[in-house]
Parts: C-alpha cells; structure tokens; sequence
C-alpha cells in the first residue's frame, strides 16, 4: 500500500496540476481559448475530416494535458474546455487522470473530443467521467520528432483524437479520467 501511495505521489508531482495561465481569471480564459485555437488549427491540418465532423458535431471539447508514466502506473493532469455548438456556451473545464499499464515517459498532449449528441455532451460536462485504454510511442519536441498512438473508449458518441505536442513516452495504460467544471472560470 505504501508502494502505491508513493508513486501515485510521484506521478501527480511529476505532473504538477497543470492549470492556464494569466493572472486574472480574463487571462486564464483566454489562455484556454488560444489553447483550443491552435491545436483546432493543428488537427485541422494533420485530420481534415475532423473539421467536418466538429461543423456537424453537438459540440466539442478541447484539453491539454500533461502525463507521466512510471513503471505500472500514470497520472496526468490538464484543463480545457467545451463548446456548445448550438448555443455557443462555453464551460472551462479541468481535468486528472490516473492508470495503470507499462510506462516510462512523460508527455504533453491535447486532446479533442467530439460529441455526436447533446445528451451526451451534457453528461459529460455534469458528470465528466471518462474510461479507456491508451497505447502509445511519443518523440516530440516542437516541430521536430513523431508520435503514433490509438485509443479505446466505451462511448461510441464520443469521437476523440489526440495530438501529442511534445514529450518521450512509451506507454500501454487503462485508465480512468476525471472532468469537472472549473468554478473559477464558469
């Protein structure tokens, strides 16, 4: 038991609690808002059949996330947020992550999720849970290096894609995410 503790311990100081920048809670949103900007930008250019699917979408969510893998267990922690397509809401979200597989690494990344419809959109940002696998190789820094991964999810209403910014990891996980509404920047 003191095993796991310490390195669940680890894993969430490897990670920090990532958090957006600014100082007031203005810049904070805006700091997410140029997050979701660029890396929409970014898929765009990498998955043009995303932006189809987001124009027909319910809505959208974008995170940054920042993980660590050590030996059988990750932690990964991040905020985002999601757009209501109909009524063009926003609600800022944040986010921690905890799993257990093989790994070694740590690794930057964005994740954008795509609801197929407003009930389960909403869930999401009531309940904001999340199950799934992960497999993954990571080398980026920048521009420069390449990552290649797949996911698994058990809601087929949710189409996710996820672009790695920067990190070295190699990871095969099962983990368990959790989303909740940021009451500082709702």
């Amino acid at each position: 038991m003191k095993k796991a503790i310490f390195f669940i311990m680890a894993g969430v100081l490897l990670t920090g609690c990532a958090t957006p920048k600014g100082y007031t809670t203005q810049d904070r949103r805006d700091y997410v808002l140029e997050m979701k900007a660029e890396t929409l930008d970014k898929l765009y250019k990498t998955r043009p059949e995303s932006k189809g699917l987001i124009d027909q979408s319910a809505g959208y969510g974008v995170f940054s996330n920042i993980g660590s893998y050590i030996l059988y267990l990750s932690t990964g922690s991040g905020y985002g947020v999601v757009v209501d397509r109909a009524t063009e809401q926003h609600t800022y979200m944040k986010m921690i992550q905890v799993g257990a597989g093989l790994g070694l690494g740590i690794k930057d990344f964005r994740l954008v999720m795509i609801f197929k419809n407003s009930d389960v959109m909403n869930q999401f940002t009531e309940k904001g849970w999340e199950f799934g696998g992960q497999a993954d190789a990571a080398a980026k820094s920048g521009e420069k290096g390449t990552a290649v991964g797949g996911e698994i999810y058990l809601d087929q209403d949710i189409i996710i894609y996820q672009l790695t910014e920067a990190g070295v990891a190699l990871q095969a996980t099962v983990a368990g995410t959790k989303y909740w509404k940021d009451k500082e920047l709702n």
